[in-house]
């Protein structure tokens, strides 16, 4: 009997216990971007250099600029085919395709109610995530019909980073971490201890904080430290198991692994 209650606690423990998260070191590779978005699937990568979008692939490059819209303020590509562009000074963002072309171009200085954005990321079919800082909420965005879709209760703290794929979005803010379904519903909400920048794979959860990247995976509340060597982290990005992590000089790519 006694020897149960010790299996019992043991497989307690062990369902509750972290899972240790390490970084394996592949390669390096020297870069000049201004800033690099993603790398995705089919190891394509896409950059900003001179305020212009570039998409490298099989040795072909596309290229989007658009200098009426000032400076690009952020660049989504969760979905290859209909890729984001914000331009936050002229609240305006493009969509475009896989080869850099504009299919939409959505002012919404132009559109009533009038929304001032100060985030953007991509939402299902024809929609994107928008945080509209005259009501503080987030909203899901049809930019055919221009027409939101639904909305979420306001969020009474400034809004740090959001990330998003076809299900969920992701708001971190100067409080908060929380997620997001596609109906609006919030499904959890995690303090903010610092963490400047978020990112999401396969809904895990991949965090910053003072020069360290940290990891939740999604079927626990536990937020953990990854393992890495001394790096200067001025972007990061996770595709699949594998983390890139860019210095400004070198993108630096890792292989994760749960122990």
């Amino acid at each position: 009997m006694q020897f149960i209650k010790y299996i019992i606690l043991f497989y307690s423990f062990s369902s509750v216990a972290q899972i240790p998260v390490t970084a394996k070191f592949i390669n390096k590779e020297e870069l000049k971007a201004e800033l690099i978005i993603d790398i995705d699937n089919f190891n394509s990568e896409y950059h900003i250099y001179n305020n212009t979008l570039s998409i490298q692939k099989n040795n072909k490059t596309h290229n989007y600029s658009n200098i009426q819209l000032g400076e690009i303020t952020s660049v989504n590509t969760y979905n290859s085919l209909k890729i984001n562009v914000f331009y936050k000074n002229f609240n305006s963002v493009v969509i475009l395709d896989n080869r850099l072309t504009e299919i939409v171009n959505i002012n919404f200085n132009t559109l009533q109610p009038f929304r001032d954005i100060t985030n953007v990321s991509t939402g299902y079919d024809n929609t994107i995530w928008i945080f509209n800082q005259n009501t503080q909420q987030l909203e899901l965005f049809d930019y055919i019909t221009n027409k939101t879709k639904t909305k979420t209760l306001p969020v009474n703290s400034n809004i740090i980073d959001m990330y998003s794929n076809y299900n969920y979005c992701w708001l971190l803010t100067g409080s908060f971490i929380y997620a997001y379904n596609y109906i609006g519903s919030l499904i959890y909400k995690l303090p903010n201890n610092g963490y400047t920048s978020l990112k999401v794979n396969h809904g895990n959860l991949y965090l910053l904080k003072k020069n360290q990247l940290f990891f939740k995976a999604k079927s626990t509340s536990e937020i953990q430290e990854i393992k890495l060597p001394k790096l200067l982290i001025k972007q990061f990005f996770v595709t699949n198991e594998t983390l890139y992590i860019y210095d400004g000089e070198f993108l630096y790519h890792y292989q994760l692994i749960t122990n």
